[in-house]
């Protein structure tokens, strides 16, 4: 009977000890400030805008460390904020250099669709010498509106919001394109038409 009572006495303590252990986890509190504080700083320095895979990343594991937290998960929600501070680190860390390169392109890219811009007008000139139908009021207006936005994105380039100015330059690229390949398909045929 001694026995027996000392093995229930050994199990209630046991269990007792496993609920306090357990109800006394506590939430990661300390880690989850630290997460969303990091998450700020690098929205702060744009990090949002030049390394968004990586700051998205660090955005998912804090929602997730949240979520967590919710299930008292407490554990798991750690782990989640400590990678959600982790990613947010390293997306604060590759702002500038990510910010050079896209400026660097755009740099480019801003030549590269003037050229377009220059080779659409001498299309746009060939055609009305050729008399090929096109609409020359579009196409001028196109072109008067790229001229108008290149001027915009060498401001917001020179103002350091290098992301709006490449997202400007990217649009009137691909129209540029557009209407550049449109000309070409035009004045084509009738090149062919003389050979023959």
């Amino acid at each position: 009977m001694k026995g027996s009572k000392a093995q229930w006495f050994l199990i209630i303590i046991f269990i007792i000890s496993l609920s306090l252990i357990v109800g006394c986890e506590k939430p990661p509190t300390k880690e989850m400030e630290s997460a969303e504080k990091a998450i700020a700083d690098a929205k702060q320095k744009e990090a949002d805008l030049y390394v968004k895979d990586v700051f998205g990343k660090a955005e998912s594991a804090l929602k997730k460390a949240k979520e967590m937290v919710t299930a008292k998960n407490y554990k798991e929600a750690k782990a989640s904020a400590e990678e959600a501070l982790k990613l947010a680190q390293q997306a604060t860390q590759a702002v500038e250099q990510n910010k050079a390169k896209m400026k660097a392109d755009t740099e480019q890219l801003i030549i590269d669709t003037q050229n377009l811009i220059n080779d659409a007008k001498t299309l746009v000139s060939q055609a009305i010498r050729k008399k090929i139908q096109i609409d020359k009021a579009e196409i001028q207006n196109a072109i008067g509106k790229w001229e108008v936005e290149m001027t915009s994105a060498k401001e917001n380039l020179q103002a350091g919001k290098i992301r709006s100015a490449f997202d400007q330059v990217t649009s009137i690229n691909a129209e540029a394109k557009g209407i550049k390949e449109k000309l070409v398909a035009l004045l084509e045929p009738k090149a062919a038409e003389k050979k023959q």
